[in-house]
């Protein structure tokens, strides 16, 4: 035994040996570290001495986030191992005390695991200390770069209403205009470049020739291959409209592409040039994407009067988002005129601020036009009841686009051009993009309409919300990048929510949520499927009742979603220890908030082991009586007689009194009481009641019915006929059965069924007549009070006389 152990521990100790020599940093890794230790020095010298330039600072910022990722993936590459490590020490025990021997085995084993221990942690704690000090650095560029961005917005310039700065302006833009001019006129007088033009001629004119073309004849290609798609069907829905728009704008702007790649592919421009034509693509999608926003959202409003003022406000939309375009193209145009010349910030002012002026007022005219799609609010009030057009949330942006179209001129005015700037030209993107996702989602009902046949009725779908849903998050990102948000930082924000964050102990993160939601629904889908069966293909075969069958299918279903909760946990890698943790901390506060939900929740369970109750037995609880339909978790669902549902927690059928009328059958008494006139023989009476009872199918034999006298009431002799049935649902029927036979077998015998007689006495009767007597010598006997006769309610007071035990 001794010889096979030490055999056993001789293998590990090899493995372990070869496990740590492999995990020894090796000279690619020290190399590495080296340039990081460089690139982390370089990136706080830079930060100290603060004269690096933004663009600087984004590199430099790269280089670290580049880093920082092999970091992250380094510091828990042997989390795996290590944990394994541990739980070997923990088998072994804790070391002997100082003086205490040791097996030498288990010594020599218990050091070599703590050597592997050792071997593998130094890799992650190199990188834990790395890549901590990554994020730090990486938090300080971003916080320097956001306080230049700040300083640079509320600075104040000079004014572009100061008349002394025009002449400068005026010169500075012309001089860049004839640099331009200049500098491509020179390069087309060099040799070499006109024969690379000569040699590039035939590419350039196919290039040219193909751009020409595709803007002439893009928007006829593009009728035709609408009249193509509208013959494959969905004609009306505006599904072909849209991808027509598409088309429309794709097209020409592919070919403003192909005239672009011309011009640089001639050599001739020099560097203002070249990078004036490859903004040209940028800029021409800048305009036709909004002109297709204005062709969409025209497309959507009511023209059916052309003369009229609706036709006129479309009208002027369409100059509105014309001008808006232009003067976008023109934002752009500036910004490179001050990344190529670097004009005076005067220059910049008187440049920008008829830009943020006319912007401004183009905005505040938009604003005023009718925002429900160019028809009056009341038109669409009395034809569908409610407004359309905007939500409350848009009508919200666009007033506060509203203010920022007064506040921007106001701003540049002063001084604050960038300030004014950064403000106005955003409102406009934000408009942009707000009708772009508008029309998306538009687009989106009209093709899920189509599909499903629905129409206008899509819009009301669940499926079309969550596409607004979506729409809305995707926009989101860009939104940021709109309003001065940095790419950089978007990223960051990306990488921080797929990395996950603790919340009490739990990592949360996309990835584990994503798990979690689809392993979760997949349980939960067969579960479900399983009750299915049940329910359905195998209960129904077996001998078991019906409130059997559906306190299995609910314990089922119970058990199915408890397991697959757990599973959905165990797979997304959510740590238990640390959810009961959280469980046990709120524990107290659960059994005091939630007492209720948690008696009914176990008042429930025992409803389905025990089954006192079961689904369609008829009971009464707390004076409410009707048939069980459903035993849910917190709850059962009584549907009383006249067809209401009532809902009662279960502790109420656990810890009241419960009436259930046909637990385990349907087997139930009737009484069916009568009373006849004094002087009857109550034997032939008896006989009567006897044969009606006996006579009735639904009244079983054994026991046979019995007529019980009951004695003799204020106005009658008075009977009962009890019987069992075999259906007690049937009561109500079998009493009107029964008393319809008894009316007529008593008028066929003669025998009388008495009404209630009463004597009345007069206090003062000479009242009525109007003629006063005198008062007796005795005192008149108080009158007496009329006899009552008790009353016995019975089931067929609660009814209707319908004929059945449904009607109650």
């Amino acid at each position: 035994m001794r010889a096979f152990l030490l055999t056993g521990l001789s293998i590990v100790l090899l493995w372990g040996a070869s496990l740590a020599g492999a995990q020894q940093i090796t000279d690619e890794q020290r190399a590495f570290h080296d340039r990081w230790l460089a690139t982390a020095q370089r990136a706080e010298t830079v930060l100290n001495t603060k004269r690096a330039s933004n663009a600087s600072l984004e590199q430099l910022r790269t280089e670290i986030v580049e880093f920082r990722d092999t970091f992250n993936v380094s510091r828990t590459r042997n989390s795996d191992r290590i944990e394994t490590l541990q739980s070997q020490l923990e088998a072994l025990g804790p070391a002997p005390e100082d003086g205490a021997s040791e097996v030498a085995d288990i010594a020599q084993l218990r050091q070599r695991l703590n050597d592997q221990l050792d071997s593998l942690k130094v890799p992650e704690v190199i990188s834990e200390e790395a890549y901590s000090r990554a994020n730090g650095l990486i938090s300080e560029i971003d916080s320097t770069i956001w306080e230049r961005t700040k300083r640079e917005l509320l600075s104040r310039g000079p004014s572009p209403l100061n008349l002394a700065l025009w002449p400068e302006a005026y010169r500075e833009s012309r001089l860049a205009l004839l640099r331009l001019y200049h500098e491509t006129v020179e390069n087309f007088g060099i040799g070499a470049v006109r024969a690379q033009v000569q040699d590039r001629l035939p590419v350039i004119v196919i290039l040219t020739v193909l751009g020409m073309v595709l803007l002439v004849k893009g928007k006829r290609w593009s009728d035709r291959v609408g009249n193509y798609l509208r013959s494959l069907g969905g004609a009306g829905s505006g599904v072909w409209t849209f991808v027509v728009s598409l088309t429309r704008i794709l097209i020409p702007w592919i070919g403003v592409v192909f005239i672009s790649f011309a011009l640089q592919f001639t050599g001739i421009l020099g560097v203002r040039g070249t990078l004036l034509v490859q903004q040209i693509p940028y800029l021409s999608a800048v305009f036709l994407s909004l002109d297709w926003i204005r062709r969409q959202i025209v497309s959507y409003a009511v023209l059916n009067d052309p003369e009229g003022p609706i036709a006129t406000k479309a009208t002027q939309y369409r100059i509105y988002v014309g001008l808006l375009a232009v003067f976008l193209i023109l934002e752009e145009l500036v910004r490179l005129f001050e990344r190529i010349d670097n004009p005076s910030e005067g220059t910049l002012a008187v440049i920008s601020f008829p830009l943020i002026l006319v912007t401004g007022l183009v905005l505040l005219r938009m604003m005023r036009l009718r925002r429900s799609k160019f028809v009056e609010p009341d038109q669409f009030e009395e034809e569908e009841g409610h407004k359309v057009g905007f939500s409350s949330a848009i009508d919200l942006v666009q007033r506060v686009v509203y203010l920022l179209g007064i506040i921007s001129p106001v701003l540049a005015a002063f001084g604050y051009v960038a300030a004014a700037d950064a403000i106005v030209f955003p409102a406009v993107e934000t408009i942009a993009l707000m009708a772009t996702v508008i029309i998306l989602h538009r687009f989106a009902t009209n093709l899920y309409g189509w599909i499903s046949g629905k129409g206008e009725a899509a819009g009301d779908s669940l499926l079309i919300v969550v596409v607004g849903f979506v729409l809305t998050v995707l926009a989101l990102p860009v939104l940021a990048l709109i309003w001065g948000a940095r790419s950089a930082e978007l990223a960051e924000i990306w990488s921080t929510l797929m990395s996950g964050f603790d919340v009490g102990g739990i990592r949360i993160s996309p990835t584990i949520f994503i798990v979690f939601a689809a392993v979760f629904t997949i349980g939960y889908t067969l579960t479900r499927l399983l009750q299915g069966g049940l329910r359905n293909s195998l209960l129904p075969k077996t001998r078991m009742d019906a409130g059997g069958q559906n306190a299995v299918v609910s314990g089922v279903g119970y058990i199915g979603i408890f397991f697959t909760a757990l599973l959905a946990i165990i797979s997304a890698g959510i740590d238990l220890t640390a959810l009961g943790y959280v469980a046990g901390a709120l524990s107290v506060g659960i059994g005091f908030g939630l007492q209720n939900i948690v008696s009914n929740f176990v008042s429930g369970i025992i409803l389905l082991i025990e089954r006192p109750i079961s689904k369609d037995d008829w009971i009464d609880v707390n004076g409410q009586m009707g048939y069980v339909r459903d035993i849910s978790v917190r709850s059962t669902r009584i549907e009383t007689f006249d067809r209401t549902d009532v809902i009662v927690p279960n502790s109420d059928l656990i810890s009241g009194t419960v009436t259930n009328f046909t637990r385990g059958n349907t087997v139930g008494r009737v009484i069916v009481p009568v009373g006849v006139a004094y002087g009857t023989d109550p034997r032939k009476v008896e006989t009567i009641l006897s044969e009606i009872a006996n006579a009735h199918p639904m009244v079983l034999a054994h026991p046979a019915p019995s007529v019980v006298f009951q004695g003799f009431g204020a106005d009658s002799l008075d009977f009962e006929i009890r019987a069992i049935l075999r259906d007690v649902n049937w009561v109500l029927s079998v009493k009107s059965d029964m008393n319809y036979e008894i009316s007529r077998r008593f008028v066929e015998n003669g025998i009388d069924i008495p009404f209630a007689q009463r004597d009345i006495w007069l206090r003062n009767p000479e009242a009525l007549s109007g003629n006063p007597t005198p008062e007796p010598d005795v005192a008149p006997q108080p009158a007496r009070p009329p006899a009552i006769k008790p009353m016995d309610l019975t089931e067929a007071d609660m009814g209707d006389g319908a004929g059945n035990g449904d009607d109650y």
